[in-house]
């Protein structure tokens, strides 16, 4: 499943059962190119069952699943990733239980210096955000869209934008130099999920055959 870290990436909502299956799917029919399982405050079994099950939709796309956070999970389940924030474990420890083909990345938030050390440690790629005002993280502190550029000049890595992320400011994310772009509410509140993930996807264009 070697794809290139490059495109829509679908971040879940926190709903659950078939809704949240319903959800990625048809994201996934829409052209998403990686799907995290972001689910907060909701019970260890709940969690399981849901990415398990996600991770059989993934694989019958062809799309990586990455666990957000919950590195002791994406291990479990087999998944294909890990995204670390701040206070998840460590780089190096992920790696080493996940495997040298796992896609592990890192948010970065503002920091460069945070980004420049997961790029020396290994990461597969690195976020940055929220570039944007964001209704998931209301009062996260907002990051300059520079980073994305210094990131994709200084770093030998793909380059995630995250944060308050919708159709009418993606193209300023991708001009700035990201590679990924993270979308959670932008995607699980349009009227037609698969058609705003096949609107996101239209945004890269297609690779030379």
């Amino acid at each position: 499943m070697t794809r290139p870290l490059r495109g829509l990436y679908a971040v879940t909502d926190g709903r659950g059962g078939d809704a949240l299956l319903d959800l990625v799917d048809a994201l996934l029919r829409g052209g998403a190119a990686l799907v995290q399982y972001r689910a907060k405050q909701v019970s260890a079994a709940r969690r399981h069952a849901e990415a398990a099950a996600l991770l059989v939709l993934c694989r019958a796309h062809r799309v990586p699943l990455i666990v957000n956070d919950d590195l002791d999970l994406a291990v479990a389940i087999g998944a294909d990733g890990v995204h670390l924030g701040r206070d998840d474990a460590p780089l190096a420890v992920a790696r080493q239980r996940l495997g040298q083909d796992a896609i592990v990345g890192v948010s970065c938030y503002a920091e460069f210096d945070r980004a420049r050390t997961a790029a020396s440690g290994g990461a597969d790629y690195v976020a940055f955000g929220s570039l944007f005002p964001s209704p998931t993280k209301p009062a996260a502190p907002q990051a300059p869209l520079a980073l994305l550029g210094r990131a994709r000049r200084e770093l030998a890595l793909p380059v995630c934008a995250i944060g308050g992320i919708t159709l009418a400011n993606a193209g300023q994310a991708l001009a700035a130099g990201s590679d990924l772009l993270a979308v959670i509410s932008d995607l699980a509140e349009a009227p037609d999920p698969q058609a705003r993930a096949a609107a996101y996807a239209a945004l890269w264009p297609a690779p030379p055959t």
